[in-house]
């Protein structure tokens, strides 16, 4: 994207603008003088520090495969919470470019892949130090659209019924109205997202965190978008955090969310609430409503954070793997060693091929058998057939390796 293209284009087109004042989304952030900030802050020094421990505790050579898993169960979990079920098995199939015959399930697939490619951009830092600018927000909106099929980008205005054809990054031209809350006016849009802007992305890191669960409601409230709202406020709330916590990609709140969809649309309703009464704040909007909702962003991150660390606990995760191999070898699937070899690349993180013989005990042939078996199973990987080795986590494979992340595929 051109830096000095304007964040938000003059619209081409005559949208209706009702005058409203930025101040109606207030508060922004919970200020400091917050009854609720005391709790808060010792949420977020919890959550900073697990995240940190949880990270530190992983051979780096982990890192990254498990953090390519996390984003297929990212995008599963996401889509999950629009309604749209692509199990990561599938997910893994279409970043093969591995497609369903049925038009349905393969449309289902692009939409999927279009997610997992928009977070590894993400994770690979896409929007470092600009997840909250209008310019991140629309590039996440327009990445995404870009990559979808023309069934996916077209929605119902809301009036008519008529079909609209969205296009990626485009500001919202109609009035939308999602449950109870009527959003800001469409020619009303550019400002708000200009104060969003103003507010969420000139924080620190520690007010990044505080302010994590406010951003996303403000952004969803605000609703720039004709469609895709939903998740392009997660995957920001995911960059933001990715670089708030340094998380290396290693775990993800939409778990969490998805796992209590209907307390988190609770939480969102409620924050779309006016402020009650003169103990309620001094915004337009609810702060004690924003604050419980904080609470619950923050405690799902702390929870996601230690299912994955627990998951991946080095001796039941080897146990887990040593196991499965067990089983595949028994069966005539793999040969000999293979588990000795999973175990090695496990703890050191990666393994140079020329030390597979030593390491098994075996003839440089008989390491190249159990090599080749291994990154065939997909359970190996490497960049070239001289580079490191490095373990890999197939989606098709977790029930085993790493049961609980996501349920198991429907025969």
């Amino acid at each position: 994207m051109d830096e000095s293209e304007p964040a938000i284009k003059p619209a081409r087109w005559t949208v209706t603008d009702r005058g409203e004042d930025t101040s109606a989304m207030e508060p922004l952030v919970l200020p400091a003088g917050s009854p609720h900030r005391g709790a808060l802050n010792d949420l977020a020094l919890e959550l900073a520090a697990a995240s940190s421990g949880f990270r530190r505790s992983l051979p780096p050579g982990l890192v990254a495969p498990l953090a390519t898993l996390v984003r297929a169960m990212n995008c599963y979990y996401s889509n999950l919470i629009e309604g749209h079920d692509t199990h990561p098995v599938d997910i893994e199939r279409a970043m093969r470019h591995d497609y369903s015959h049925v038009p349905e399930q393969r449309n289902l697939q692009l939409e999927a892949r279009a997610h997992v490619e928009v977070q590894q951009w993400l994770d690979d830092g896409g929007v470092r130090g600009r997840a909250a600018t209008v310019d991140a927000i629309r590039e996440i909106h327009r990445r995404f659209a870009a990559l979808l099929p023309r069934d996916l980008l077209v929605v119902s205005e809301p009036d008519t019924g008529r079909a609209i054809t969205g296009t990626g990054g485009e500001l919202r031209r109609e009035d939308v109205q999602v449950g109870r809350h009527l959003a800001v006016s469409p020619g009303a849009v550019p400002r708000f997202l200009t104060r969003f802007e103003a507010v969420y992305s000139r924080l620190g890191r520690s007010d990044t965190i505080l302010a994590a669960a406010a951003a996303h409601h403000r952004l969803l409230w605000i609703h720039p978008f004709a469609d895709g709202n939903g998740r392009v406020a997660r995957l920001m709330s995911h960059a933001s955090l990715l670089e708030a916590l340094d998380t290396g990609g290693l775990w993800s709140v939409v778990r969490g969310l998805a796992r209590q969809a209907a307390d988190y649309r609770q939480h969102l309703a409620a924050c779309d609430m006016a402020r009650r009464n003169d103990l309620d704040g001094r915004g337009t909007l609810s702060e004690e409503a924003l604050a419980a909702f904080t609470i619950f962003f923050l405690r799902t991150c702390l929870d996601q954070v230690r299912f994955m660390e627990d998951l991946v606990q080095p001796d039941r995760l080897r146990d887990r793997i040593l196991l499965w191999a067990q089983d595949e070898i028994l069966a005539g699937f793999l040969p000999a060693r293979s588990g000795q070899l999973l175990e090695t690349v496990l703890f050191r993180g990666e393994l140079r091929r020329g030390d597979v013989p030593g390491r098994l005990g075996v003839s440089e042939r008989a390491a190249r058998r159990v090599v080749s078996a291994l990154l065939e199973r997909g359970v190996l990987s490497s960049a070239s057939t001289r580079a490191p080795l490095f373990i890999t986590f197939p989606a098709a494979l977790a029930s085993r390796w790493l049961p609980g992340l996501f349920p198991e595929p429907q025969v």
